[in-house]
């Protein structure tokens, strides 16, 4: 069984992208395809419940004390990264809905499959999924007042703080509660574990299903919103390329090892569009163009992860000479 995890994890990039071919052409030719929009969150949260599943819940209290690690995770994410975004933010089409969806999928942190990602990049990916209710609860409070600072009050109040809540108490805490219940009976009754065992091949196949469900609910739409998406591409590159090394950069002067700094620059490289696809959905006058917008940062970031899972294994090797020319030694 752990050779299966093994593989889907080898193999979960062409996984994912084949998933999203896939809901490409049931979007495109099955009629009434968007009803899947109603599935995404008990998908989103199906996913996070087995990707929570994966460490024990005592390595979570040992790596939320390692306080230099969570100081460059939240430095790098909340204070660096929306200072690039601003940035980038200056080369923002006058289209409101775009300006909304870029700053929505880019000033938010990533806490599903950045996991698996940074696993398979030599980071510290226990670190990483320790930190991510945190990553989420801090996104919840502090993306109103980004949007505010970036487009004014009229643009930050499309997003109001009840479907944030909701989002924190059904896509983190349940699953998060629940992950607990199972390892816990799971290391005193058999069936529980031989279910715990199951569940652990899950995270892969759970992430392509959520993939799936965004397209095609959203594909249908696209061709209203394909010149907004496009518009927006040309930042989301520029993002996918800078933001890794603006992470590593953090995680060096607050002097991390390795694998820990490497799951820093995993986080600051990939954003959570898949979790705030919902409250896209939720803004009045959204579709198509806001959903539109924020999967097309989907699809630059998972092609981004393939250079990433290459790349980022190289900071802190011996390789001076790589870590030198990145300017973040």
């Amino acid at each position: 069984m752990s050779s299966l995890r093994e593989i889907l994890e080898t193999h979960q990039v062409a996984i994912y992208f084949a998933a999203v071919a896939a809901a490409a052409l049931v979007g495109l030719l099955v009629p009434g395809a968007m009803i899947l929009e109603a599935t995404i969150n008990p998908a989103l949260a199906v996913m996070l419940f087995v990707t929570f599943l994966q460490v024990p819940l005592d390595e979570l209290g040992r790596a939320l004390v390692r306080v230099r690690f969570v100081a460059a995770l939240l430095i790098a994410n909340f204070v660096v990264i929306p200072g690039f975004v601003l940035v980038l933010a200056q080369f923002l089409p006058s289209d409101p809905m775009i300006q909304l969806g870029v700053l929505l999928v880019l000033l938010a942190p990533c806490i599903d499959y950045v996991v698996t990602f940074s696993q398979i990049g030599r980071a510290d990916a226990r670190l990483l999924l320790a930190s991510t209710p945190a990553l989420l609860l801090l996104q919840m409070l502090l993306l109103p007042l980004y949007l505010g600072l970036f487009l004014g009050d009229d643009a930050a109040g499309l997003v109001q703080a009840g479907p944030f809540l909701h989002a924190f108490v059904w896509l983190i805490a349940g699953p998060l509660v629940l992950a607990g219940i199972v390892r816990t009976f799971a290391a005193r009754i058999a069936g529980f574990a031989k279910m715990s065992s199951g569940l652990s091949l899950l995270p892969v196949p759970a992430t392509a299903i959520v993939l799936f469900v965004v397209i095609a609910s959203v594909t249908p739409q696209l061709g209203l919103a394909l010149d907004g998406a496009l518009r927006a591409l040309p930042l989301y590159v520029a993002y996918a390329a800078i933001a890794p090394l603006l992470g590593w950069g953090v995680a060096r002067l607050v002097g991390l090892e390795a694998p820990a700094g490497r799951a820093v620059a995993f986080s600051a490289g990939t954003r959570n569009s898949l979790v705030v696809l919902p409250l896209a959905f939720a803004v009045p006058g959204a579709v198509p163009v806001l959903p539109a917008v924020i999967v097309m940062q989907t699809l630059v970031e998972l092609v981004a992860s393939l250079a990433y899972m290459r790349l980022i294994p190289k900071l802190g090797s011996q390789n001076r000479n790589f870590i030198a020319s990145s300017g973040t030694g």
